[in-house]
């Protein structure tokens, strides 16, 4: 598994970076409409078509924004998310976990109304305190387990232009070097999405729910990540945003199942030659939190390039 993790990673950089070295790859048309923050190919000249990335269509720096946010985006991109918990430690101490997620958004156009999301997401580095049975603090650091989300989502055509719709599986799978920095246990659950996309704004949740199917110990996993999202456009590509991640443990004990989170962060999708890259920094703070190792805050950084889809087209006909 861990191997077949390594090399899904090593072609999805490789690809990237061979597209990013390539200007045609990104050239503008200005032929095509410029888009209204959802994906060319689910405009209404043209419902839900495939096409090529927004920046060969022309389309503006905030209309990629827009898409970058929308979690049912046509649009392919590469996501580097890094986050830098303070977590509650036993005496009242203050400690630091940390962990980088890669987080590629892979869809596909299944037919001319219905689109697969592909939302794999790898957490590279994960570090975490812990402590022993003698109370000794300590620190495990390793690759997480490996998550994937499968949405199928609805073309404009058929739930219009504003509401952002997709419905699927979601996976956990054990790819962790670590015990210690992964739960050990095969997960799976239903997932979804509901927002609407406004001319300067989008909002919505993205809830995931999963149960241990599988692995090793004795004690079975429910848990929960709700993510709620509100982000505000005010042009030029830039984003006010907030989208932080309520998380649920189910089989905790009263008082400390739940972590929620409210942030506030700024975005801004600016070009690298000819690479679109969206820059995003947000701080959460935590109000509702474990009492041991629970998150207290989170300073979150993401570096998101957009990519051209290499699977085009429409892979089955109607």
């Amino acid at each position: 598994m861990r191997s077949c993790v390594r090399l899904f990673l090593l072609l999805v950089v490789a690809a990237a970076a061979n597209f990013a070295s390539r200007p045609e790859a990104f050239a503008q048309d200005s032929s095509l409409p410029p888009s209204n923050g959802r994906p060319a190919a689910e405009t209404p000249q043209a419902p839900a078509a495939p096409t090529s990335a927004p920046a060969e269509s022309g389309a503006s720096l905030t209309d990629l924004n827009k898409q970058l946010v929308n979690p049912v985006s046509t649009l392919w991109s590469l996501t580097f998310q890094q986050n830098n918990y303070g977590v509650s430690l036993p005496g009242g101490q203050v400690g630091h976990q940390d962990n980088l997620l890669f987080q590629p958004v892979l869809p596909v156009s299944l037919t001319n109304n219905w689109n697969l999301i592909n939302r794999p997401v790898l957490p590279l580095f994960n570090s975490v305190p812990t402590v022993d049975a003698q109370g000794n603090l300590g620190r495990a650091t390793g690759f997480g387990d490996m998550s994937l989300v499968e949405l199928l989502s609805p073309g404009t055509n058929l739930v219009g232009s504003d509401w952002l719709l997709g419905l699927g599986p979601t996976f956990i799978f054990p790819t962790a070097t670590n015990g210690k920095v992964g739960q050990g246990k095969w997960q799976a659950g239903p997932a979804g999405v509901l927002g609407y996309l406004g001319d300067k704004f989008i909002a919505g949740v993205f809830p995931q729910q999963w149960w241990s199917v599988g692995g090793y110990g004795s004690q079975n996993v429910s848990q929960l990540n709700l993510q709620y999202f509100g982000v505000y456009f005010p042009g030029d590509g830039w984003s006010i945003e907030s989208t932080p991640n309520v998380l649920v443990n189910w089989k905790a004990t009263s008082g400390n199942a739940v972590t929620f989170p409210v942030g506030l962060g700024v975005g801004k999708v600016v070009k690298l030659g000819p690479l679109p890259v969206k820059f995003a920094l947000e701080v959460q703070y935590m109000p509702v939190h474990p009492d041991l190792f629970g998150e207290k805050w989170n300073v979150q950084l993401k570096i998101s390039p957009v990519i051209p889809k290499l699977i085009k087209g429409v892979l089955f006909d109607e």
